[in-house]
């Protein structure tokens, strides 16, 4: 089957199961529960962004695979030793380590594969 990752996120168990998951704004207006399901296991994304992110967020429980797929970003880490830019243009790839505050400056609009285990995720204004 056919998947389009904007539209359709995938749920990865540790069992090994996949589940589709309706994406987009049906995704983010899950029941609390909902979300606290999904977030216990692996969520494979795609967006698209034309903006700036208009917040930082914090993944405690888990690394996030970040993958641009096209357009060109500016990844920002928040370490001890203060912001880390990483700058992607055209694909490439960042591993985001469990823990790290992060942001995206959006240079030409881009589309972006997430792989995030979500539990827990924090979020606040950019």
């Amino acid at each position: 089957m056919l998947l389009d990752p904007q539209a359709t996120y995938v749920q990865l168990r540790p069992s090994g199961v996949a589940t589709e998951l309706p994406g987009g704004a049906a995704f983010w207006s899950l029941p609390e529960e909902g979300m606290a399901a999904v977030g216990k296991d692996w969520l494979i994304s795609e967006y698209e962004f034309t903006a700036d992110w208009p917040t930082w967020e914090m993944h405690p429980d888990g690394d996030e695979f970040v993958y641009l797929l096209a357009g060109s970003v500016e990844l920002l880490l928040e370490e001890s030793a203060g912001v880390k830019t990483l700058a992607l243009l055209g694909r490439g790839a960042v591993i985001v380590p469990r823990g790290v505050w992060h942001t995206a400056k959006v240079h030409a609009p881009s589309r972006m594969l997430h792989v995030t285990w979500g539990a827990g995720t924090q979020t606040r204004p950019a």
